[in-house]
């Protein structure tokens, strides 16, 4: 089984405007309200590919229970710890530039965090955990470390989409995947990254220390993959980006999907360009045919 981790799940408020008055009065075109949370986007793209997950996290208010019945809905299976307060709010507001205001995130109590940590003992050999994300600024600085430990400890592997310190500290469990984007990598080593050669050289680093696959993603630039079966790139395809929202816990699920299925890291990274140009191209996560339909453009070449 997949489990995929979100720790501070939101409600995305996704507010269009064709006109932004700062300090004034602005009008939406419309408005819509989708589950958020990286680990809930994964799992979300992760049924589009026919590959079940079970959403784990916290979730509480009247915003937590939007989230789960809107799950529920999309037959995502989840197993969420209810909480005393409120699941946030982010805002995705798309006028000339998108612009976030995310939420902070609830304070959580021990004993919601220990209800939380005695789901995990579930895990077991031959499952596979996602960490996505953030975390609610009541919970410590090395929480991820913890959970990692944790379930590596019962035998399951783990893929980490996060950044910085988490990112670092996860290195030597050894994940199955790390995905960070060209501007956190370039954060992470205090570095600007200029050439394809030089992405390569910093992403063998996580490589070095540990990780088994990683994949940088580029933007417009497309993606690389580095393992331990060579470099890889693949261009982006060609359309209109729309929505950059999901689109790297997009790459995450189709990569991870399609490696549990066939073991076959190039084919994976196919499937995780796709997905993630996939829901670029569209106003929420990508739908199934329209990443079958891009998986057929996406070329990958050894470099």
């Amino acid at each position: 089984m997949i489990y995929t981790i979100t720790l501070n799940p939101s409600i995305d408020y996704i507010v269009p405007v064709d006109k932004l008055e700062l300090g004034g009065l602005s009008y939406m075109n419309n408005d819509y309200k989708l589950p958020g949370g990286k680990g809930i986007n994964v799992s979300r793209i992760l049924k589009a590919l026919a590959t079940d997950s079970i959403a784990l996290g916290f979730v509480g208010g009247f915003t937590g229970k939007f989230i789960e019945d809107a799950l529920n809905e999309l037959n995502v299976q989840t197993n969420f710890v209810n909480i005393k307060e409120d699941t946030r709010i982010n805002i995705k507001l798309k006028a000339a530039q998108e612009t976030e205001i995310n939420g902070c995130g609830p304070a959580l109590s021990d004993a919601e965090v220990a209800q939380f940590l005695n789901q995990l003992e579930e895990v077991k050999e031959g499952d596979t955990v996602i960490l996505s994300g953030s975390k609610p600024p009541s919970l410590p600085d090395n929480f991820y470390e913890q959970l990692i430990q944790k379930v590596t400890s019962q035998g399951a592997a783990f893929a980490i989409d996060t950044t910085g310190s988490a990112l670092e500290a996860s290195l030597s469990y050894k994940p199955l995947l790390v995905k960070p984007n060209i501007h956190e990598l370039e954060a992470l080593f205090g570095v600007k990254l200029e050439t394809n050669e030089e992405v390569i050289s910093y992403g063998r680093k996580l490589l070095d220390k540990g990780a088994e696959h990683v994949i940088i993603s580029m933007g417009g630039d497309g993606a690389l993959l580095i393992s331990n079966q060579g470099n890889y790139k693949a261009e982006a395809p060609k359309g209109k980006l729309i929505n950059s929202v999901g689109a790297g816990d997009s790459m995450v699920a189709g990569f991870i999907s399609t490696l549990l299925r066939t073991n076959d890291p190039v084919e994976s990274f196919k499937t995780s360009v796709a997905s993630g140009s996939a829901t670029a191209f569209s106003e929420d996560l990508a739908a199934t045919e329209t990443i079958e339909n891009l998986r057929s453009q996406i070329q990958v070449v050894a470099i």
